[in-house]
């Protein structure tokens, strides 16, 4: 009598292990809700205004958002946004950024980590990633800066920080600029010193499925006053106000105009409450991550998240590598087993960037395909990035269940579920 039997996996008709949906993130609780009512009792849903003076830079919930960031992160200036993909856009023509300028950006990330840079006219060069971390590898950057490089842009994915002090060494060494998106790893450190603080400009997301989230909405932080103003500037239709605060110089000028990329007051009052917050968040989703990983390094052909000596990992996602010849189930045929039996696991994370159509094809603007028509020889050719490649197409796996108010047992039964599937890998193989 055979063991095992295909029809035990949900996948060809069994009972799942997990039977429903589990709870949503949900991190709005009274505060929340008390701080948005007394938002609205105030009648002011927005304290901006398009003109010189104090309302220039924002309403009440707005100014007191950064500088309780400012403080919590130990950075002088904070900068708030309705979205990380704007504080991006600012930061990228804060740094300077012009047409037929190079930055250097990892292709394993949101699209906006580099659309950021098309928008300031800039060429985003793709550059491989480490296959530990997920993140930017230092000595491929330094390996693709030339004269016409402006800047680095780093992803903290996943919520581990990327190797942020050679970077910065690399930066410095070259005098041009390091740009951290830390949207995915708001809490992590290196050395006790806070990611997203290493860069010339960090940015933060408050996106709805954000660790810390009011909707929407982002946040700047810096140390260079004038970068600041110039964050205020673009994000506030700063053109409407250069003459009147005494900017007159080509250096005040350039990158000053503006858009409208204003936070509103609710999702200000909504992002303070979570600010508050987010030690407690991040704390819960390590214990989480550090129960699975606990479980998982027993397993054969799995190989949890790497966490780097001196680094704390926040965990957005849960990246899981596996050996397909170790495990004997290929990634997509494991993942899909996987979500049968009710939990998100996901084969790969995004497809990268740089195969995406708008850099095959390189139109952006307009017919004559500007930025890129300034440096025809930026390379977008399938295999410039092998490392990202070969985690998109049958090494990495991707769970977002490291979340409150889940539980060590929810993490138990998607172990159970793991244990279950590779029990039953040769009908995962065979089966019809």
């Amino acid at each position: 009598m055979v063991k095992n039997s295909y029809k035990e996996l949900a996948l060809y008709g069994g009972t799942p292990l997990l039977s429903k949906d589990l709870p949503l993130y949900n991190t709005i609780g009274e505060e929340e809700k008390e701080a948005v009512m007394r938002v609205l009792d105030s009648g002011e849903l927005s304290g901006f205004v398009a003109s010189a003076g104090e309302n220039f830079y924002g309403g009440r919930e707005v100014k007191n958002l950064e500088r309780n960031f400012s403080k919590f992160f130990d950075i002088p200036y904070a900068v708030s946004s309705n979205s990380a993909t704007s504080s991006l856009h600012s930061a990228i023509l804060a740094l300077g950024v012009s047409p037929g300028d190079n930055v250097i950006v990892p292709p394993y990330t949101m699209s906006a980590s580099a659309t950021c840079v098309l928008f300031a006219g800039g060429i985003p060069v793709f550059c491989d990633i480490d296959d530990e971390i997920f993140c930017i590898n230092p000595k491929s950057v330094e390996s693709l800066i030339n004269k016409s490089t402006k800047g680095i842009v780093a992803v903290n994915l996943f919520g581990h920080p990327a190797k942020l002090n050679e970077l910065r060494k690399i930066a410095d060494k070259h005098k041009i600029f390091l740009l951290e998106d830390n949207s995915q790893a708001p809490g992590a450190k290196i050395n006790k010193k806070n990611a997203g603080t290493f860069g010339d400009i960090g940015v933060f997301s408050f996106n709805r499925h954000k660790t810390m989230q009011s909707g929407e909405g982002g946040m700047a932080i810096c140390r260079d006053k004038k970068v600041a103003l110039k964050l205020q500037l673009i994000r506030n239709h700063g053109e409407v106000v250069i003459s009147d605060l005494g900017l007159t110089s080509k250096a005040d000028l350039s990158n000053t105009v503006g858009l409208n990329f204003r936070m509103t007051e609710m999702e200000a009052a909504v992002a303070n409450c979570q600010l508050k917050k987010l030690d407690s968040l991040n704390e819960k989703r390590i214990q989480l991550a550090n129960y699975l990983t606990k479980a998982i390094n027993e397993i054969p052909g799995l190989q949890p998240p790497k966490v780097f000596k001196n680094y704390k990992h926040v965990y957005y996602f849960y990246p899981i590598k596996i050996n397909e010849e170790e495990i004997g189930i290929t990634r997509d045929k494991f993942a899909e087993a996987m979500q049968a039996e009710g939990f998100n696991l996901r084969p790969g994370y995004v497809k990268p960037i740089y195969m995406e159509p708008l850099y095959q094809k390189k139109i952006c603007f307009g017919k004559n395909g500007f930025p890129f028509s300034l440096n025809k020889n930026v390379s977008y050719k399938k295999g410039i990035c092998p490392v990202v490649e070969k985690l998109q197409s049958s090494e990495l796996l991707i769970t977002n269940i490291v979340y409150p108010p889940l539980t060590s047992g929810h993490m138990q039964i998607f172990i159970d579920a793991l244990m279950k599937v590779i029990k039953n890998k040769d009908y995962l193989g065979n089966a019809k």
